[in-house]
């Protein structure tokens, strides 16, 4: 078996004893090496030892968890942050495509942040940054949005995105250029995401960007052309809402 390593960094004594207790309890192959409680110490510790993954608080006496982050001249390691439950932060998370755990941990949240970190990659830099500008700027408008496909994170413009279409557990994006991303989420996830951001989901299988369609045709049970003469379906449940979503654009 596969050994790793851990380090945990946070203010609050108890929630690290509780996550080297639940490492202990619920897995057999995470060692920690190593624990701080805030930012200097945790900064002096991560020049010493370098684990595969490290569970980081955001918010600590110190300083946050960036703050720590922009200390080290790299990060070769894994991150699941550790967040009180904040709407703005928790959103953030989302966007980047980043794996967190909410305060008090759930022990199967933990495992399950655990099993993605064994099946990917284990330095993610672009997200770790996307992520603190997203955390920096919550007030403004989110205008990209991090996609987790099988072989990369891409960083895409969210109003590059045409539409998203719906396949059991997966999403696949349609962007303005033609091109294609297939993501491993739902497509309510994304409607939660993207509802306050001109997005609309006619269908049980479709969401899409009201910018982008061009008319509505009644005939056939109902359908939306968009701009890249896609016609996407209505449902009936949606039809009275997009008949007057469209008399107010």
């Amino acid at each position: 078996m596969k050994k790793y390593t851990a380090i945990i960094i946070d203010d609050i004594e108890q929630a690290r004893t509780t996550i080297k207790q639940d490492l202990a309890t619920y897995t057999e192959d995470f060692d920690v090496i190593g624990e701080a409680g805030g930012v200097i110490e945790g900064a002096k510790l991560l020049k010493n030892a370098t684990p595969d993954v490290l569970f980081l608080d955001i918010q600590m006496q110190d300083g946050s968890g960036f703050d720590l982050l922009d200390l080290l001249p790299e990060i070769p390691f894994k991150i699941i942050f550790i967040t009180a439950s904040d709407a703005h932060a928790i959103k953030a998370f989302r966007y980047a495509a980043i794996d967190y755990l909410l305060k008090p941990i759930d022990p199967d949240e933990l495992q399950n942040a655990l099993n993605k970190f064994r099946n990917s990659g284990i330095n993610e830099n672009e997200k770790y940054r996307f992520l603190n500008e997203r955390l920096k700027n919550f007030n403004k408008p989110n205008e990209r949005l991090a996609l987790h496909s099988q072989d990369k994170i891409q960083i895409v413009e969210i109003q590059s995105i045409l539409r998203c279409e719906s396949s059991v557990n997966y999403t696949t994006f349609f962007f303005n250029n033609g091109d294609q991303v297939v993501v491993t989420k739902t497509l309510k996830e994304f409607e939660d995401l993207l509802s306050d951001q001109g997005f609309f989901r006619v269908h049980q299988s479709h969401l899409i960007n009201t910018k982008y369609i061009r008319e509505y045709v009644k005939t056939d049970g109902g359908h939306l052309m968009l701009s890249d003469d896609t016609m996407i379906p209505v449902s009936v449940r949606k039809r009275p809402i997009v008949m007057k979503m469209l008399e107010n654009i």
